[in-house]
């Protein structure tokens, strides 16, 4: 499942910004038992949304939803 375009945008423009695809991710969580492996997508999008909150907002900007930079940047290379 990819999120759209237009997700994305109301997901950045949601307050606290890509709060919704950090709920989703604890949702998958919750509904299988913690494992990981089975939430990888909801993890890309939100990491997706993140991103684009740092493109869009500077390096400095802070949302309790997304990992800072650093360790955003290091996650998705992990993941790639």
């Amino acid at each position: 499942m990819t999120m759209t375009q237009g997700g994305l945008k109301d997901d950045l423009a949601y307050n606290p910004p890509c709060h919704p695809r950090a709920c989703a991710i604890q949702s998958c969580l919750t509904k299988n038992s913690y494992q990981e492996e089975k939430c990888q997508s909801q993890i890309n999008a939100l990491y997706e949304c993140c991103n684009a909150f740092y493109q869009v907002l500077g390096e400095d900007a802070k949302t309790p939803s997304c990992p800072k930079p650093s360790l955003l940047k290091l996650r998705m290379k992990q993941r790639a």
